[in-house]
């Protein structure tokens, strides 16, 4: 097997950061964009890191995505922002939005930015690490392109959107928790399609709602939800909060962007930050969170070599490690990455 190349976390920021100026971006918001894109390759989550550049690109390019948008924060209460992305690069309009729900948080101890006029904005739990060491607590939600049936149903009417939360540790690292509604993200079972492997049966159905091991009829069909009838639930919930109260797209309303990548998506997000810093100090906040991760880390393990885990201890450890040794990186991604950007050879 081969092994994948590592890059350093420098390399590929300033290699990110020249294939979006090229695509059209201005420096300053592909910065912006990078540094989600980076974030989430130093998690290990490389559907959603560098390797979106494919989509991101591919979407600039033709116009689907506005490589300068104009994106506007109103403030329609003390602690309640609307953020307009104009069709924004979604890494670019999810830093934004996070930017204003921590600047009202920060004012009122409580914070949300609703989120209209976005794209796919990248995993949640970068965005929930840059507010957990701001000392915010954070609830993030995105809706996404219709991947699920409804509970029961037999086509694809809601998006497999995403849910996160993240809670600052000033002891030690923060709790990060970020999860699809599906058992899988659909970027799995694209990646297993192009590298020829099975999926197991519980990833998704093929178009008549039946589970598949094959990759290829998962994609023409449906993802299946975790908790069954309750993933559901949740799937439509954040949908609500994300989409329809934001004044997005919602539901069978999103663009697809493999079907129509010209057009723009309108996805929505929510940014909902609490200023911990405003309920005790940090000695406080460090003693309990310490307290309450030992409870959990201190039950026995069923398996030795498996010992019990709170929420972000692999993503962070994962991104330790990257840092020391270099980024794993596709072959794919890496030339992709080379040839946006014009440096060294394709």
């Amino acid at each position: 097997m081969i092994e994948s190349p590592r890059i350093s976390e420098a390399e590929l920021t300033h290699l990110g950061i020249e294939a979006f100026c090229r695509l059209g971006l201005p420096r300053g918001d592909a910065t912006e964009v990078v540094k989600i894109l980076v974030m989430a390759d130093l998690f290990g989550l490389s559907t959603h890191g560098m390797s979106r550049l494919e989509s991101y690109g591919e979407r600039l390019q033709i116009g689907g995505i506005n490589p300068n948008p104009k994106i506007t924060v109103e403030r329609v209460a003390a602690a309640m922002v609307k953020v307009n992305g104009d069709n924004g690069v979604g890494p670019l309009v999810g830093m934004r939005s996070l930017e204003a729900a921590m600047e009202v948080a920060a004012e009122c101890g409580i914070g949300i930015a609703l989120t209209r006029g976005s794209n796919h904005f990248g995993p949640i739990s970068p965005y929930a690490l840059l507010a957990a060491e701001q000392g915010f607590a954070s609830m993030i939600g995105s809706n996404a392109t219709t991947t699920i049936a409804p509970w029961g149903g037999t086509d694809a009417r809601l998006g497999n959107s995403p849910l996160g939360f993240g809670v600052p540790n000033p002891g030690g690292n923060p709790f990060l928790l970020d999860m699809a509604m599906s058992v899988v993200a659909r970027a799995k079972i694209r990646d297993a399609f192009k590298q020829g492997r099975e999926i197991p049966n519980t990833w998704g159905t093929d178009a008549k709602g039946f589970p598949t091991t094959d990759p290829k009829a998962a994609l023409d069909g449906f993802l299946l939800p975790v908790g069954g009838h309750k993933g559901y639930g949740l799937a439509l919930m954040v949908d609500i909060f994300a989409g329809l109260l934001s004044n997005a797209a919602y539901l069978t309303h999103i663009q697809s962007w493999q079907d129509a990548p010209a057009e723009p998506q309108n996805l929505g997000h929510f940014f909902i930050l609490l200023d911990t810093k405003k309920l005790g100090s940090t000695q406080w906040l460090a003693q309990r969170m310490t307290d309450f991760a030992q409870i959990l880390t201190d039950s026995p393990a069923a398996d030795a070599e498996h010992p019990v885990i709170v929420p972000g201890m692999i993503e962070l450890t994962k991104m330790a490690e990257q840092r020391r040794l270099g980024i794993k990186l596709s072959e794919d991604t890496l030339q992709l990455l080379k040839k946006h950007s014009q440096l060294g050879d394709a």
